[in-house]
């Protein structure tokens, strides 16, 4: 019965040991910082990732400060949200345009304490998404949707990151991308903006061809002015001269399958037969 006793004391201290052991440490994942919490006070010492010793009553909680993306787009199941979540905004002339988009952040490491304090863990949905939404309808409204359907959308993407940056860093997060996938024009104002810019294309391509007429005229004034030149070269030296009459001749006769030519004589000129088949 001692002994029984013993076994079972034992196995009891072991149990409670490794249940202590349990209660005063605690493990950070990789890419976590840890908050520590007891009696609701919250330490300002953010945990870093690895194995922590701990007061048993004192709680903590994992908080991500790895690159998360925020996506609000018409699509279901792709967005942060279940349902559609696109962004609608105003251009400067007052049309409403669609905007399916990305952003990329991640958790200042440093400020996990403050932003669990000041906001709470659902931080993205009380700070990042209206943030995102607000400074998005004001940069649009600079302008012309026509420019957001053109190579202009980069700007917007950029100047919408150059304004969200401030305010999130500001809230102890930090903004690395902000992607535009998709705009949404109205269709009637996609279709004068396709037309239009498939007139201009059809401008520049007139204005090439007409370059390159105009460059071809020149080369037949060119060309016309020399062989004029030429000619009155001849005329003026050669148009008498025996020799140049004698070239013509034989010019003339070269492609003459039928005749056979024979040059005679001191001057050159030739006398021509028929051939016999």
């Amino acid at each position: 019965m001692k002994k029984e006793a013993q076994l079972i004391t034992g196995v009891i201290t072991i149990f409670i040991i490794v249940v202590g052991l349990l209660l005063c440490t605690v493990t950070i994942e990789a890419g976590h910082v840890g908050i520590y919490k007891m009696f609701g006070k919250v330490s300002d010492d953010e945990l870093q990732p690895g194995l922590h010793f701990k007061n048993p009553l004192a709680s903590i909680t994992e908080m991500s400060v790895q690159t998360q993306e925020y996506t609000m787009t018409y699509t279901k199941g792709e967005g942060a949200k279940h349902g559609s979540d696109i962004i609608s905004a105003l251009t400067k002339e007052g049309l409403t345009v669609d905007l399916d988009m990305t952003i990329l952040y991640k958790l200042k490491p440093s400020k996990a304490s403050d932003v669990y304090q000041e906001i709470g863990i659902d931080y993205v949905n009380v700070i990042v998404r209206p943030q995102i939404r607000t400074i998005i309808r004001e940069v649009v409204a600079k302008y012309e949707a026509k420019q957001l359907y053109s190579e202009e959308r980069q700007a917007v993407a950029i100047e919408i990151s150059e304004k969200l940056e401030p305010e999130l860093d500001k809230r102890g997060i930090i903004l690395e991308s902000v992607l535009i996938r998709h705009i949404q024009l109205p269709a009637q104002l996609v279709n004068s903006i396709e037309q239009k810019l498939v007139a201009e294309q059809d401008a520049e391509r007139m204005q090439f061809v007409l370059r390159k007429e105009s460059q071809e005229a020149e080369r037949k004034v060119i060309e016309a002015t020399g062989i004029k030149d030429s000619t009155e070269i001849v005329q003026q030296g050669l148009a008498n001269s025996p020799e140049y009459l004698t070239y013509v001749w034989l010019q003339k006769l070269e492609n003459h399958e039928s005749v056979v030519y024979v040059v005679e004589g001191n001057l050159g000129i030739p006398t021509f037969t028929k051939e016999i088949n």
